[in-house]
């Protein structure tokens, strides 16, 4: 599963040069990218709104992942010349990622339900010391979770050529535990967690005539299904992989089958992981045309400042009725 173990399948020059061509241009498009986003929420905002605090700790995610592929190009390219540590550290750092974006992905669509349905409260976690608490809490489940990846974690010789590919399970039994437990709470969970999310914030939105809130709702969900289409076929194969193991012995033949759509799959899914790690800024700046002619990075401040009233405008205009409606009330009883 995973980019980990896309080498072996491109061992003739074509399949190679796709790779190195597909993960140039993540880092390419996805580091400076990500890292104006992080520099705009940083310098630009004054008072930025929980849900642009997760989209910055979620462009620090992506750029975790993209310094990495530099060193990945080269190793498929020629070998891996940086020893077992260094291949367990790097490896470590993109699934560490994985769980951080899933983590903050699903934390963004809470914190969507909240401010819909619960304006009022969504106001009390707008204090520094809770968000920083939320966010510690996430990066710590995500470290936790990426950890676990270390031990099994080696390089293996392939051809002549050093690869750091090898998953060293000491039983089928640990690989599937291990397997269950990523797809699980890496995807499955999280998934279940942002669907029930947007079909409760769909439903109240479709009624509001309050257009920024729902601009705001559709970059968010934009992201969301970005993320989604993006790392559904690295679980699907892991789902495979797992299912192969299971009918090993009763059906050799399917098994091999699964074995042969994994192998070849994972080309595809190792492709669009990396791709996921650079798509989100220009999610940020089709958003943010709307403020300029033309696609501009410079613009994206402007569209965080607007995500960022919109929870406090909307919480205002609820207050005001709620206001009139409490002297209404009262009026009524004096009469």
């Amino acid at each position: 599963t995973f980019v980990i173990y896309l080498p072996p399948l491109f061992s003739d020059f074509h399949k190679v040069s796709v790779v190195c061509i597909i993960l140039s241009l993540s880092f390419i498009i996805g580091t400076p990218g990500n890292c104006i986003v992080i520099w705009t929420i940083c310098t630009k905002m004054k008072q930025a709104s929980p849900s642009v605090l997760l989209i910055l700790n979620l462009a620090i995610a992506d750029v975790l992942v993209l310094v990495t592929l530099p060193i990945w190009i080269y190793s498929f390219a020629d070998s891996w010349v940086f020893g077992v540590i260094f291949c367990k550290i790097l490896v470590f750092i993109i699934y560490c990622s994985m769980y951080a974006s899933i983590f903050l992905i699903t934390a963004l669509s809470l914190e969507r339900l909240m401010a819909v349905f619960y304006p009022f409260t969504i106001q009390r976690y707008k204090r520094k010391q809770k968000i920083a608490l939320i966010m510690f809490f996430i990066w710590f489940l995500s470290v936790t979770f990426g950890i676990s990846v270390i031990p099994f974690q080696e390089t293996e010789e392939m051809n002549g050529q050093l690869l750091c590919t090898c998953r060293n399970y000491s039983s089928n039994g640990q690989k599937v535990s291990y397997l269950l437990l990523e797809t699980l709470a890496g995807f499955v969970i999280p998934f279940l967690i942002i669907c029930t999310c947007y079909m409760c914030v769909a439903r109240r939105i479709s009624r509001m005539t309050y257009q920024s809130k729902r601009r705001s709702e559709r970059l968010i969900a934009s992201v969301v299904v970005a993320f989604i289409l993006c790392w559904f076929p690295h679980h699907l194969f892991n789902i495979l992989d797992v299912i192969s193991i299971h009918i090993e012995l009763s059906n050799k033949e399917m098994s091999l089958a699964l074995d042969e759509i994994v192998d070849r799959g994972v080309y595809i899914s190792g492709a669009l992981v990396f791709i996921s790690s650079c798509i989100n800024p220009l999610l940020y700046a089709f958003a943010a045309r709307r403020f300029q002619n033309h696609l501009r990075f410079t613009t994206i401040s402007k569209l965080f400042e607007q995500m960022s009233q919109t929870v406090t405008e909307e919480d205002k205009r609820k207050s005001v009725v709620l206001t009139r409606q409490e002297d209404a009330l009262v009026s009524t009883e004096n009469l």
